[in-house]
């Protein structure tokens, strides 16, 4: 065996063996898994750490700017459930699957500073990636906050899946500018949009 696949061999070892921590409870084995040089091992410990119900606010704040992108896709993760954890640095992030994921975990916060609500306004209408809009879109109709209509509105006329979580992110708001915009996806070309307006106008909504 080569020295490159007895390093892959051996990373696949740390990160089995951090996996089996998580399912023991063995939230020591786990810890030490956090500076692995390999980043693999590092988010599997993180998630080794959640599943024994040890994980630290500052251990997945940390993980939140780890430079691999698996341990920060972890981080968002474990930060959804937990809103004392900021996920302001990952709303930036250069990766969109992080940022998808940080939007998501967003939405699951519900309250969110301000700083965090104009992100993601911003990210619902600029970002490049539609699964980035989606989530960002979804997260503001999670939040509910009016300051985030406008955004879910110009989601309204985006790619078809943005368009149907848009109108989706439409049931905590009413107004005229909502019922137009739910007429307006009754008779859009794609059905699911249709479905989604469907299931918001319904009578026994």
């Amino acid at each position: 065996m080569d020295l490159e696949s007895r390093f892959a061999a051996d990373v696949r070892q740390r990160r089995r063996d951090v996996v089996i921590a998580g399912h023991r409870g063995d939230s020591d084995t786990a810890r030490r898994a956090l500076t692995d040089p390999a980043g693999s091992v590092r988010a599997s410990a993180l998630a080794a750490l959640m599943r024994c119900g040890d994980a630290r606010n500052d251990e997945v704040q940390a993980a939140l700017s780890d430079p691999d992108p698996e341990v920060r896709r972890r981080g968002c993760l474990a930060a959804a459930h937990r809103p004392q954890v900021s996920l302001m640095t990952v709303l930036d992030d250069p990766d969109p699957t992080v940022l998808e994921t940080a939007a998501w975990a967003c939405g699951e916060h519900e309250i969110v500073s301000a700083d965090v609500l104009e992100r993601l306004i911003t990210l619902a209408g600029d970002h490049d990636d539609a699964l980035v809009r989606e989530a960002a879109v979804a997260a503001l109709g999670a939040i509910g906050d009016p300051r985030g209509l406008d955004a879910i509105l110009a989601g309204c006329s985006d790619r078809p899946a943005v368009r149907r979580r848009a109108v989706l992110s439409l049931a905590p708001f009413d107004g005229p500018d909502v019922d137009a915009a739910l007429a307006r996806a009754l008779e859009d070309r794609d059905w699911q949009v249709r479905q989604a307006a469907e299931d918001l106008t319904s009578p026994t909504r």
